[in-house]
């Protein structure tokens, strides 16, 4: 198959230091890139040598690309997904898919419907660490599957720290940035999460913007024929000297991964049972954004699936939705 050829709908911090290189190193080729500024597409553009720029997305979905990758305001993605979509084009959208669940459903349907590939781009669930507990839980390594407990308590970089704190923004604060993430990598390890109890703060002294900083969570995870789990989260941007980890409790062993939810991990998976600690071997020497555009790029030529399915991202907005709700209103939410 020839090479992919992408649009970017977007001129983001993140098309430009993780998703173009990825894009190329993956064998695709990016055309262009539409904003809303001209200015800032143009320079884009220039800056990441490609050819084309636009503020029209109809002349983006009009030039001969392949799919695109959105990554403009959360509040945009739906319609500009959507709407590519309806171009026939395939969609790797930034998470979160939507700002209701009601509005990534249909994307997920539209996407069905027109046997296109839909996948949020949700760097962890490809990762090798995490693929690695996935493959030792199915295979009964730490016996019947307990508790869970995700430390994703990071230090939010100044670049970063405009639209991602801002009371009025659509999308932002850290539930919706961090713990969306924790909920991509629990739901296809735990099972269906079926309610979430959250409590957030603002604890930085640089948050002038109003929104929530830091997080946590307690989520109910059932599955047929099994005790219902439970997991944790800790979700921070103001956190500037801890590692990231993730820990699963077993009846019969722990699994902890260690810098296991940062983007550039070079974590390690550690197995604790009756016989000791063990290390266990995981090769961890390749981008997680390069395979998760390999995966997309295996989908849409019939060969694989996503890293994070469409129906993926669906789930985990939903996690996060209810986690925002649980914290702005006191009481547990319960996820259809």
């Amino acid at each position: 198959m020839p090479a992919l050829k992408w649009g970017l709908i977007g001129a983001s911090d993140i098309a430009a230091t993780r998703v173009i290189g990825a894009i190329r190193v993956s064998g695709g080729d990016a055309v262009g890139v539409y904003s809303g500024s001209a200015d800032r597409a143009r320079d884009f553009a220039a800056s990441h040598g490609l050819p084309n720029f636009t503020t029209d997305l109809d002349e983006l979905l009009g030039w001969d690309i392949d799919a695109v990758y959105v990554s403009s305001a959360n509040d945009k993605h739906f319609d500009q997904a959507s709407k590519a979509l309806q171009a026939g084009k395939h969609v790797l959208c930034e998470k979160p898919l939507a700002m209701t669940v009601e509005e990534a459903t249909a994307m997920v349907d539209l996407a069905e419907q027109r046997g296109l590939v839909l996948a949020a781009n949700h760097h962890l669930p490809g990762s090798p660490l995490h693929a690695k507990v996935r493959e030792l839980v199915l295979a009964g390594t730490i016996g019947t599957v307990l508790s869970a407990k995700v430390a994703h308590a990071v230090l939010l970089p100044e670049r970063l720290r405009g639209w991602r704190l801002g009371k009025t923004t659509p999308g932002s604060g850290v539930i919706l940035d961090i713990t969306c993430h924790d909920a991509s990598v629990l739901n296809p390890l735990l099972g269906t999460p079926v309610a979430v109890t959250a409590v957030a703060v603002q604890q930085a002294a640089w948050n002038s913007g109003g929104q929530a900083d830091a997080a946590m969570t307690v989520i109910r995870y059932e599955r047929d024929g099994a005790p219902a789990v439970l997991a944790q989260t800790h979700d921070s941007f103001t956190v500037g000297y801890a590692g990231t980890s993730l820990e699963v409790h077993g009846t019969e062993g722990t699994l902890l991964v260690i810098d296991a939810m940062t983007q550039d991990t070079k974590g390690q998976v550690e197995l604790t049972n009756a016989a000791g600690v063990q290390r266990v071997d995981v090769d961890c020497s390749e981008d997680l954004y390069v395979i998760g555009l390999r995966a997309f790029t295996a989908a849409v030529e019939g060969t694989g699936t996503p890293a994070a399915t469409g129906r993926d991202g669906l789930l985990a907005l939903k996690v996060a939705l209810a986690a925002q709700e649980s914290a702005h209103s006191g009481h547990t939410v319960r996820i259809n």
